[in-house]
């Protein structure tokens, strides 16, 4: 596995070796030995969740305030422009983000640590997009920061108008948002 940081430093794009003939391909998409060895990051992934949305739609921007979870995801059918936000006020790069794309063709992998927001707009047709998470799911601790405040101004590659979940059209503005010390 290759690891190259993103525009963030603790955002860790994470390349597996993957090995294909004409008969198709083989990748180990997670070992931990190897995750902890390569990130110098010891998670442990509780929750593994999937999910399958049409062009056009944008997930995010979600964290979870407690139970703050750091995610492994990837992309298995499709292509993604995943975005990951420092939501950590006492970080130097507190409300940067970082953009990358993942495809069931690149079979590239993002880890995104607790602390930061996550969202993802889907360029393909669909995408099927996976996560592991390092706590368990906590809709009392869920968050959203709205995916276009004009304080982050994501570049989120839009091809018109995104598809918005209701949470998603009423995020809050990172300022008035919950954020972590």
């Amino acid at each position: 596995m290759k690891v190259t940081a993103s525009t963030l430093p603790e955002v860790l794009i994470l390349e597996p070796t993957v090995f294909g003939d004409a008969r198709g391909f083989f990748y180990e998409s997670f070992n931990e030995r190897v995750f902890a060895e390569k990130t110098g990051v010891a998670a442990h992934f509780v929750q593994d969740n999937h999910s399958r949305s049409q062009k056009g739609v944008l997930r995010g921007l979600h964290y979870q305030i407690e139970n703050a979870q750091g995610k492994v995801v990837r992309v298995t059918a499709g292509e993604v422009l995943d975005v990951a936000v420092d939501l950590r006020r006492s970080s130097v790069n507190f409300g940067r983000w970082t953009s990358i794309h993942l495809s069931a063709q690149n079979n590239r992998q993002l880890w995104i640590p607790p602390g930061f927001a996550h969202g993802f707009y889907v360029l393909s047709d669909h995408a099927e997009f996976l996560y592991k998470t390092t706590d368990y799911y906590n809709p009392a601790a869920e968050r959203c920061v709205l995916w276009n405040d004009p304080t982050l101004a994501i570049d989120w590659e839009l091809d018109g108008e995104p598809k918005l979940s209701a949470k998603d059209q009423n995020g809050k503005l990172l300022r008035d948002a919950d954020l972590f010390p």
